[in-house]
Parts: C-alpha cells; sequence; structure tokens
C-alpha cells in the first residue's frame, strides 16, 4: 500500500473508531468503547507507517 493509502485508512479508522467510542459511552456499552479505542489505535498506526513511509522515500530521493 502507498504512504498515502496508509494514511487514508488511518484516519478512516481513526474516525470510526471515535464514533464507535461515543456511541459506546452514550449506550453504556463498554465494549463497544473498547473496540472503538482499538480502532482508533489501529488507524494511529496506520498513519505512522505512511508517514515513516514518505520519510524513506524523501531520503531515498535526496540520496
Amino acid at each position: 500500500m502507498t504512504s498515502t493509502g496508509d494514511k487514508a485508512k488511518g484516519l478512516a479508522n481513526e474516525a470510526v473508531g471515535n464514533v464507535k467510542q461515543g456511541v459506546g459511552k452514550m449506550t453504556g456499552d463498554k465494549e463497544m468503547q473498547a473496540d472503538g479505542i482499538v480502532q482508533e489505535r489501529k488507524g494511529e498506526a496506520q498513519q505512522a507507517v505512511g508517514k515513516a513511509k514518505d520519510a524513506v522515500k524523501n531520503l531515498v530521493d535526496k540520496a
């Protein structure tokens, strides 16, 4: 996957995770809240991978 794809998927996972957390909090569903936290962290990791790919590409391009 490209760095842009990683970042986009990460952003989407973060958004969905935040929604799940909110719905879980409003409904008192602790499991949904936990799932939302996990999905948000997954999104953050995906974005970090995308940023790392960009950094490596930039280093290679400068070499």
